[in-house]
C-alpha cells in the first residue's frame, strides 16, 4: 500500500486550502510578506506534490510594500466552480496591537497556471476568507470577524478579539457581497476561532475552523447545520485534529485545514503543523502542510481513521490514485536561462526589477542594493525556503563596496529581527572585508549583533565564496577565496530563525529562508552579482 508521509509540503507552507478537480488535487498555502503571493501545489495521489504556480504576481493583485513582518497573505482559499478557479485571500497591513487592518480579495483563472485576474475587493471585516459554491449555484463568503475593542493584543491574542465567523452571499456577476451579514459560529470554549471552510454532505453544511491560536494549542474544530446560516451544532468531540494534549507527538501545532473527498469517496483533511527541534519549542521550518485520512461515523460526524485526534506522520494513500513522479530541483542553480528558479521568492514588492536582474549580467543574479536588510519596503533579498533540519547552502559573489553602508552576501533569514547575515562590506580600517551581522530575536527594536571581533580583510577585488552549514540549532558560516573553505566566525544559534523565537509562537508566522541579500543605505544602489547558488538537504 502506498503511504503518505507528513508533512507533504515541508518548510513554511501553512493554512492549506485543498481543492479537487477531477483526479487533480491542488493545495494553496499562505505566503505572508513573500512575493509572488500564494503557493499552489499539485498532486494526483496526495503523496507527491509539485509547485505549479504563485498566482499573485503584480500590483493589481498584491502590493505589500510597507507591510509588517508576518503581514501580507493570510490563509488563502482555493476552489473550482463554473469552469474557473477561484482564489480568495487576505492582505494584512497591520497586525500589532488591537487592530488587524486586512483586506480580502478574489481572483479567478480558467486554469491553475492562469491567467489570473486582477484582484476584486470584497471586504475588510476580518481575515481567513473562504468562498463556498453551493449546489444551487449561490456563492457564500465566510471570514472570521476581528474585534478591536476587546482585550486582544498582537502577540498575546485574547478570545474576544476573534468575534465569530461571518457569512454573506457573494454576487459573482456584480462582484460584490449582497444580503444580510450573519455571525454563524462563535467557536468552542477553546477560543480564537478562525480559518473557516464550508463543506456540504448529505444535506448538512459542515463548518471546519481553526482554534486555539496557531501555536501549540492549535486545533481543527467542526460544527454542522441543516441551513447554511445555522444554527450550527458542535461536533461531539469538538476537535477533529489537534496535538494540544500530546506534547510528544512528532507533528505539533496541528490545526487550520480543509476537507477533500477523492473520486472514490474517501475523505482526507489537510492541516498545518510544526516540527520543533528536539528539546526545543522552536520550529525553524515554520508551519508546514500535512494531511490525514478520515472516516464518517454512523452519527454523521467526521473523525480521523484511528481512535485519536492526534495527527499521524504516516497515512494511507487513496485507493486508485494515479502515482506522480517527483522531479527535484537541482542542488545548484547557475542562473543561466534568465529565469528565476521557482523555489526562490523575494519580499513585498511587485516591482522586482528594482531589486534584481537576470539580464544585466547574463549567467548571474544581480541584486541592486536598496534599503536595509530590515526594511519593510524595498529590500534586495532573494531566498528559498529551508526545507530540511540539516542542510548546506553555498553561493559565489562579486561585490566591490566603497562604504560600510554597502553590503552583500548570504543570509539565513526569518524577518527583520531574526536573521544571520554573512556579508561582504567595507570599513575604513579593513577595506573590503567580511562581517557577520545578526539580529537575535530583538523585537521590536531589531538591534544588530556582530559575532566577529574584527572584520576579516579581503583582497580589494575578486570573487568570494560563502557557505551556510546548518545542523538543527547550529549554524556555521564558511568562506573561501582561492583555497579551501575556512570557518567564518563562531557557531551561531539557528534556532532563533524560527516562529517561536523573539515574539513567541503567536507573534511570527512564516519560516526560515536561506538566500542572497544586498543593501546600500547610501542610496547609490550598488549592485552585487551572484554567479550561482546551491542548496543540499541532508535529512534522512
Amino acid at each position: 500500500m502506498t503511504t503518505i508521509r507528513n508533512p507533504i509540503l515541508p518548510g513554511f507552507n501553512p493554512d492549506p486550502s485543498i481543492c479537487r478537480v477531477g483526479r487533480d488535487y491542488y493545495i494553496a498555502t499562505s505566503t505572508f510578506e513573500w512575493y509572488p503571493g500564494v503557493q499552489i501545489h499539485h498532486s494526483t495521489d496526495l503523496v507527491t506534490w509539485n509547485l505549479v504556480c504563485r498566482p499573485l504576481t503584480r500590483a493589481a493583485q498584491l502590493d505589500m510594500r510597507g507591510n509588517p513582518d508576518s503581514g501580507g497573505i493570510w490563509a488563502p482559499c482555493l476552489s473550482f466552480a463554473d469552469e474557473r478557479f477561484w482564489l480568495v485571500y487576505t492582505d494584512i497591513k497591520r497586525l500589532d496591537g488591537n487592530f488587524k487592518d486586512g483586506h480580502n480579495y478574489i481572483v479567478t483563472a480558467p486554469s491553475i497556471e492562469g491567467p489570473w485576474s486582477d484582484g476584486v475587493y470584497v471586504n475588510s471585516s476580518g481575515f481567513d476568507p473562504s468562498l463556498f459554491h453551493d449546489d444551487d449555484g449561490r456563492k457564500w463568503f465566510v471570514n472570521m470577524q476581528w474585534n478591536h475593542i476587546s482585550h486582544g493584543v498582537g502577540g498575546q491574542p485574547k478570545h474576544p478579539s476573534f468575534d465569530g465567523i461571518l457569512l454573506q452571499e457573494y454576487d459573482a456577476a456584480a462582484q460584490k457581497l449582497v444580503g444580510p451579514i450573519r455571525n454563524i459560529f462563535a467557536g468552542s470554549a477553546h477560543g480564537l476561532v478562525e480559518g473557516p471552510h464550508l463543506f456540504k454532505r448529505d444535506g448538512w453544511y459542515y463548518l471546519t475552523t481553526a482554534e486555539g491560536g496557531t501555536g501549540y494549542g492549535h486545533a481543527v474544530t467542526m460544527a454542522r447545520a441543516r441551513d447554511i446560516a445555522g444554527p450550527y451544532e458542535m461536533h461531539p468531540d469538538i476537535h477533529v485534529i489537534t496535538s494540544k494534549d500530546a506534547p510528544d507527538a512528532p507533528l505539533q501545532r496541528a490545526g487550520h485545514g480543509q476537507v477533500v473527498e477523492t473520486p472514490e469517496g474517501e475523505t482526507y483533511h489537510t492541516h498545518l503543523c510544526g516540527r520543533p527541534l528536539p528539546g526545543l519549542r522552536r520550529s525553524p521550518l515554520g508551519r508546514e502542510t500535512a494531511i490525514q485520512k478520515c472516516v464518517w461515523g454512523a452519527d454523521g460526524w467526521l473523525r480521523l481513521d484511528r481512535n485519536s485526534v492526534v495527527p499521524s506522520v504516516e497515512v494511507a494513500a487513496p485507493t486508485g490514485a494515479i502515482q506522480m513522479s517527483a522531479p527535484k530541483a537541482p542542488p545548484r542553480r547557475d542562473f543561466d536561462d534568465g529565469i528565476l528558479p521557482p523555489e526562490f521568492q523575494w519580499l513585498r514588492t511587485p516591482v522586482p526589477e528594482r531589486i534584481f536582474s537576470l539580464e544585466a549580467k547574463p549567467g548571474s543574479l544581480r541584486l541592486y542594493g536598496r534599503e536595509s536588510i530590515g526594511s519593510w519596503f524595498e529590500q534586495a533579498l532573494v531566498a528559498r525556503r529551508q526545507e530540511h533540519f540539516s542542510f548546506r547552502a553555498e553561493t559565489a559573489l562579486r561585490f566591490d563596496p566603497e562604504t560600510y553602508q554597502q553590503a552583500a552576501g548570504l543570509t539565513c533569514y526569518y524577518n527583520r529581527h531574526k536573521f544571520h547575515f554573512a556579508a561582504v562590506t567595507w570599513t575604513p580600517k579593513a577595506g573590503r572585508c567580511l562581517m557577520l551581522m545578526s539580529c537575535l530575536g530583538d523585537w521590536p527594536d531589531g538591534k544588530l549583533s556582530f559575532a566577529l571581533p574584527e572584520p576579516i580583510s579581503l583582497p580589494p577585488d575578486g570573487e568570494v565564496f560563502l557557505a551556510a552549514d546548518v545542523d538543527g540549532a547550529r549554524l556555521q558560516f564558511h568562506y573561501r577565496l582561492d583555497g579551501g573553505w575556512l570557518p567564518l566566525g563562531p557557531v551561531l544559534d539557528q534556532s532563533l530563525i524560527s516562529d517561536e523565537a523573539g515574539r513567541g509562537e503567536h507573534g511570527s508566522f512564516t519560516g526560515a529562508f536561506v538566500g542572497m541579500a544586498a543593501f546600500d543605505t547610501s542610496g547609490r544602489a550598488k549592485h552585487a552579482d551572484f554567479d550561482w547558488f546551491s542548496y543540499e538537504g541532508r535529512d534522512a
